[in-house]
């Protein structure tokens, strides 16, 4: 066996924006920056590492006439060992990131679908961004794989960036979705191995805002550039961006200040533009070149750039600046180096002035372009300055701070030569992607050895012979109503051969037993019993010992009986409805604290945990790989049942992460409303009209459930 097979095997996930392998539409958006790059980049430079055999980005496919074919394709080959994976989630067209979160669950689904197919699992789960987080943890919780992040921005730094803006808490939540990204980035941080981050600013000024922040599981490892493509000017290399320029410049030979980034607000162009409309001795020393995304028409794009945009061309206009900026309409991707060496040539100044920059890559690529730079003092740029000695950082909203910045490296020819030179070499040292990957193994190899594979022995002989399944909850689905009972527990004897039954309840495993007794309801196949931490089969009640084993990673119950020992409004149901995995309170809505606030409470004591309140009344903790979702989704693997053969019926909150996904769900007419609310807009997820197990009947008509139902042959 070849070196490279034995390597890792290493699932990268970055799930927004337009993902490709070549002429990325950085700037098409405000979701196809930087990251997508960087993703792209780093996919190839691990699979070009020798203790690396295979690395698969995944992306979500997408098929829309507005976008380019390229992004429907399945599988696009990277290079000889490493490939974008394209997995469907929800509608196909093209969807902004703040409009993916009802989706992911089926991503995730797809995804374990597509794993499962491999010939081998991953080694590593690395999630880029909240949304694949989101997914990267219940993916590695589930196969014990460990998970390594990288956040790219963070919602908390984002949402008081916002607030500073005059933008009230609702506003912020209705257009980003802000809550439910702030809650991903908590997750993934509880359950992450390994955060990687480009920059210490990062570490210290925003991970730091999170309750789950913990610098000892994080490290700076700085994205690298492609130094084939990016490099100072050769002597008499003739650059053709030139004649795009001629067109805008009264006098093209002059020095340019450049400025490439999407047309975003938070890239802060207006304030460079008034500082350039604002300074006779700038507007004499250079011409302005700002290089914003591409564009048929204003018209045509999001509010967002439309806003920008607009703003630029009214501040051009209103200082009078024919003649002194320009502002081309397009550019490929294969022009940016160019535009680098064009300005370094000229002797100009690259310049980022966006209110904060999470790391700065196009810093780099000045750098690497032997470019001088004029860079914002919030954000990455600091690293970056601080290694390569190639420019100046300033306040970006000090416009006298960024016009004399820029006048210093304009007229001080020596000043200029020397922070071209050691930017030229600063990259070189620190942000080469060999050095990255190099550096990229070797923490990984520090990372614990947690994967347990998922048993693939049905634990029973009958569930060979069902090639779908009914799981329901007891008390709010399937009780209520005798005559409906009655007809469910009659559906359900009659396609016995083909259909495994199961039970998922939030009710310790006796109590569910002497419920099910008593009301004559079918022995199941499978009973997920005390909130999805115990899974027994058939009627001995066989228990599944590998799952127990499974969840009991980081679970530490007597800790967290401690953090929630004065808390008001909280107390301690009965022994008798306690568990080793489940941790049961009397929740009293006029006394407790918010629950979220009770979750923050167990975060920032470090603790992992899943916090689940039901009818307003009562509060259960139990480990982070437990719930009904991810047993179930345990099970499917286990009786190799697809989730989409599965009717999974529910009506409360301890039910939610069962009917995400790809699972033919069914919330009951008796739901609990406010608890199944946020699930109203989901398409996917059958309301029945019909309460209790007249509801689930409902459901199966609605599904056609039974009628492809294969009875297998065998004997």
């Amino acid at each position: 066996m070849s070196k490279h097979k034995e390597g890792k095997y290493l699932l990268l996930i970055s799930i927004h924006g337009l993902v490709r392998g070549r002429d990325l539409e950085l700037g098409r958006d405000a979701d196809t920056g930087g990251q997508t790059k960087y993703v792209i980049d780093l996919a190839r430079a691990l699979a070009d590492h020798e203790g690396v055999a295979r690395v698969d980005l995944i992306t979500r496919r997408i098929i829309d006439p507005t976008v380019s074919d390229d992004y429907a394709v399945p599988l696009e080959p990277l290079s000889d060992r490493a490939h974008i994976v394209r997995i469907e989630a929800g509608p196909e067209e093209y969807l902004p990131k703040e409009q993916l979160w009802d989706h992911l669950d089926s991503f995730m689904d797809n995804l374990l679908n597509y794993v499962n197919d491999q010939p081998r699992l991953p080694d590593v789960v690395h999630s880029h961004y909240a949304d694949s987080g989101y997914v990267g943890v219940r993916l590695s919780n589930l196969l014990g794989i460990p998970l390594v992040h990288t956040g790219h921005s963070l919602g908390r730094d984002k949402r008081e960036r916002l607030l500073a803006k005059g933008l009230s808490k609702s506003e912020i939540e209705t257009l980003y979705n802000i809550d439910r990204r702030i809650d991903a980035e908590e997750e993934v941080l509880a359950n992450a191995d390994l955060v990687i981050t480009s920059t210490h600013n990062e570490i210290e000024e925003q991970y730091d805002l999170y309750d789950y922040y913990d610098p000892a599981r994080m490290v700076v490892i700085p994205p690298g550039t492609d130094l084939t493509k990016f490099h100072p000017p050769q002597t008499g290399e003739q650059i053709g961006f030139t004649t795009q320029l001629e067109r805008f410049l009264r006098a093209p030979g002059k020095p340019l200040i450049l400025a490439l980034s999407r047309p975003d607000e938070r890239k802060n162009i207006p304030i460079l533009l008034e500082t350039f409309g604002e300074s006779p001795a700038l507007q004499a020393a250079a011409n302005l070149l700002i290089v914003a995304g591409n564009r048929d028409d204003i018209r045509d794009m999001d509010s967002g750039a439309q806003a920008v945009l607009t703003n630029i061309l009214l501040l051009i206009d209103s200082y009078d600046l024919y003649g002194r900026v320009a502002l081309p309409k397009h550019h490929r991707a294969e022009d940016v180096p160019a535009i680098y060496r064009l300005t370094a040539t000229l002797e100009g100044v690259f310049i980022n002035p966006a209110l904060t920059e999470p790391f700065g890559l196009t810093l780099l690529e000045a750098a690497a372009s032997g470019l001088p730079v004029v860079a914002t003092e919030n954000g990455g740029p600091v690293d970056i300055i601080a290694n390569c000695q190639n420019g100046l950082l300033v306040d970006p909203l000090d416009k006298t701070a960024i016009a004399h910045a820029l006048l210093q490296l304009l007229q001080d020819h020596t000043l200029w030569k020397r922070a071209a030179h050691q930017g030229i070499e600063g990259v070189r040292q620190h942000y080469s992607w060999q050095a990255h990957a190099n550096t990229y193994l070797a923490r990984l190899k520090q990372l614990p050895d947690k994967h347990q594979p998922i048993p693939r022995k049905p634990p029973t002989r009958a569930s060979r012979y069902r090639d779908r399944a009914i799981f329901t909850d007891l008390d709010q689905s399937l009780m209520g109503n005798a005559k409906a009972l009655q007809q469910f527990a009659k559906t359900i004897r009659e396609n016995r051969k083909c259909v495994t039954f199961g039970i998922a309840t939030g009710r310790r495993i006796d109590s569910a037993l002497a419920l099910m007794k008593k009301q004559g309801i079918p022995t199941p196949d499978v009973l997920i019993s005390s909130l999805g931490t115990r899974i027994h089969y058939g009627t001995a009640l066989n228990q599944d010992d590998w799952w127990s084993e499974h969840i009991d990673h980081n679970w530490n119950p007597q800790r967290i009986r401690k953090v929630l020992s004065s808390v008001d409004g909280l107390q301690l149901q009965p022994k008798t409805e306690q568990t080793r995995f489940k941790l049961s309170y009397y929740f009293d809505l006029k006394k407790a604290p918010p629950v979220d606030d009770i979750i923050a409470l167990i975060r920032q004591e470090e603790l992992t945990a899943n916090v689940f309140c039901s009818f307003g009344q009562f509060l259960d903790i139990v480990p982070s790989r437990a719930s009904k979702g991810q047993a179930l989704r345990y099970i499917s693997q286990r009786l190799d049942i697809p989730l989409e053969h599965m009717l999974v019926a529910g009506g409360s909150g301890t039910d939610e992460d069962m009917l995400r996904g790809n699972t033919l769900a069914v919330v009951v007419g008796n739901r609990h409303h406010e608890e199944l609310s946020q699930l109203n807009d989901q398409e996917t997820i059958f309301f029945a009209d019909q309460p209790n197990a007249f509801g689930i009947l409902e459901a199966i008509e609605h599904y056609d459930f039974f009628k492809t139902c294969q009875v297998p042959t065998t004997s």
